[in-house]
């Protein structure tokens, strides 16, 4: 199974995203949209949640109801992502042994988590002239 964007931007740093039949505007400056590093941490929160409800579940906690992840990403001296942290609050209640259960298995099950390692690069080929 393959994953498919389109990407494209006319001019300036704004970009219009196709995602199958949605679109998603992500700005480079964050003046119009929500910017490159703001959207991918809005994706990594997103995909945490059903990690943090299955990891529940799977941990014998049960339902966790309503979650809020806020997210944080500390950029370093050249505006790249240096670390990110989330605070996650649950209407259920856990003990620390059970949190850092469902935790632990939030981890292994996000898929951004797992996509975010080091060795995974985009393997890039142009077609100058294309237009």
């Amino acid at each position: 199974m393959t994953k498919e964007v389109t990407t494209v931007s006319e001019e300036g740093y704004t970009a219009e995203n196709q995602i199958r039949d949605f679109e998603v505007t992500i700005d480079a400056t964050g003046e119009e949209a929500p910017d490159t590093l703001e959207s991918l941490l809005a994706a990594y929160g997103s995909c945490y949640v059903p990690a943090l409800r299955v990891g529940g579940e799977q941990r014998d906690v049960g339902d966790l109801g309503r979650i809020e992840i806020d997210v944080s990403g500390d950029l370093n001296d050249d505006d790249k992502l240096a670390a990110v942290q989330f605070t996650v609050k649950t209407e259920a209640e856990m003990d620390d042994d059970e949190a850092e259960k469902v935790v632990e298995r939030a981890d292994e099950l996000c898929k951004v988590h797992d996509a975010l390692k080091t060795d995974l690069e985009a393997s890039v080929t142009v077609e100058s002239g294309a237009f």
